[in-house]
């Protein structure tokens, strides 16, 4: 097991990182920006270095620099989180030629699922069911005939990256053109990659993704199911375990489906499998995830498994020491996302919080590297926490959430909770009915 790891990130990830290590006994070394020297995680670590400047390009992004920390602080292994360097595949090559532990699969893995093209070639290969779309498309000449083809509407997606960018929705062949160079542009800024290629839209979906583990002796367990519908702009805003959709048979061929894109990878420590599921309840492959997810938490409220603990040990070469017969999913868990943000306008805030309330009780959670008095700084991802609940039966979470979301305190920065409220009182989340479309029906909500 690793003596000291490194966290390469920040916010309410790094702190639960932090925890995870200190329950296991492992030491923790925190980098940190200049504008979050007074930062949660800077505090709770045993060793802290400042690695740059606030904008994320000089710091978080600063793969030279936090090599360096890591070198200093003589940690053997780095956690990067979710966002950031977490996908980036040329930072987890660079860990391993300075003999430091990417927890994370193998360079050649995340390369290969970030480039979402290979990624569905392999998936097909493997048998797990793919939407219908092309490989990379050259022109706008060449993608409106494979959009003629496939049949409006479609989408544009971008080869590298997530978090929604680089991604233009198309209903008819008039607006190919701008979202196609719009979509370009974006893709470039944020990944350094421009190429796109082109998959039928599925309206009306639901998101569902399956939480593997994998150890580096070919054991893959899963350890649930999780619905993500509730998203605007491909932005998560709710989750929940297990997804209340599936049925049992279409369960069974979705884990089933799951296993085998994890072992066609090869595939190593925690990681997500994404679906799309459609009214007949036939699903479709996504994406894989690399990475450890946001909402991962919410599968722990059920599982019972702390998966960040397990992230770390597949990564320090443990097998898994449980089968998937030995998991027994107690009740369901609902996940909300506390964003610094106008939720009518969905700009983000800051601000200094005078005032904070956590509430509390049996099976109720809230992930977050927020105090009273801390100042939360504008450059970086306006997620404050995670409000997680958990009861018998999904009835019984989603009136623990409306309690806990009613008790949620957070004075002096504008944040989403009462959103959240208005989400989870709607008759199609009640019903679970509700799809990726519902914020777009539902705009003035």
């Amino acid at each position: 097991m690793f003596s000291k790891i490194l966290i390469a990130n920040r916010g309410e990830i790094a702190v639960r990182v932090i925890r995870a290590c200190r329950e296991m006994g492992i030491q923790t070394v925190a980098v940190y920006s200049e504008a979050d020297k007074d930062a949660l995680h800077v505090a709770l670590a045993d060793e802290s270095y400042c690695i740059g400047g606030p904008m994320v390009k000089d710091s978080y992004l600063n793969v030279t620099a936090i090599l360096t920390a890591a070198k200093r602080s003589r940690a053997n292994a780095i956690h990067p989180g979710y966002g950031l360097l977490s996908e980036n595949a040329d930072f987890a090559r660079k860990c391993k030629e300075n003999g430091i532990t990417f927890i994370g699969p193998a360079p050649e893995v995340i390369e290969k699922m970030g480039d979402k093209d290979e990624a569905r070639r392999t998936m097909k290969e493997a048998g797990v069911p793919i939407i219908e779309g092309s490989d990379i498309i050259e022109d706008v000449s060449e993608g409106i005939a494979i959009a003629r083809k496939v049949g409006y509407p479609i989408l544009i997606k971008a080869r590298s990256g997530g978090g929604g960018r680089g991604i233009r929705p198309v209903y008819k062949e008039e607006e190919f053109e701008s979202n196609f160079y719009s979509a370009k542009e974006e893709a470039s800024a944020a990944f350094g990659d421009g190429a796109l290629y082109i998959e039928k839209f599925l309206t009306d979906v639901k998101h569902v993704e399956v939480q593997v583990l994998a150890d580096k002796f070919g054991k893959v367990v899963v350890l649930g199911d999780r619905d993500c519908s509730m998203q605007r702009k491909n932005q998560k805003l709710i989750e929940e375990c297990p997804a209340p959709a599936l049925s049992k048979e279409v369960r069974a061929k979705m884990y089933e489906a799951a296993r085998n894109a994890t072992s066609a990878v090869s595939y190593v420590t925690v990681g997500t499998i994404e679906f799309l599921l459609d009214k007949d309840q036939n699903f479709y492959f996504m994406e894989m995830n690399t990475r450890l997810q946001v909402e991962h938490s919410v599968t722990e409220m059920v599982c019972g498994i702390d998966i960040v603990k397990w992230q770390i040990r597949t990564a320090a070469g443990m097998d898994i020491s449980f089968n998937e017969e030995s998991i027994h999913l107690q009740g369901r868990a609902i996940e909300c996302r506390i964003c610094a943000e106008d939720p009518d306008t969905f700009m983000p805030s800051c601000g200094k919080v005078e005032l904070l309330h956590v509430p509390g009780g049996h099976n109720i959670r809230f992930d977050s590297a927020l105090y009273q008095g801390y100042s939360i700084p504008p450059y970086y991802d306006s997620m404050l926490g995670k409000v997680i609940v958990a009861g018998k039966n999904r009835e019984e979470a989603i009136r623990k959430m409306r309690t806990t979301l009613s008790e949620l305190i957070i004075k002096g920065v504008i944040h989403n909770s009462e959103m959240h409220l208005r989400l989870i009182n709607n008759s199609e989340f009640e019903d679970a009915s509700y799809t990726t479309n519902f914020m777009k029906k539902h705009e003035n909500i």
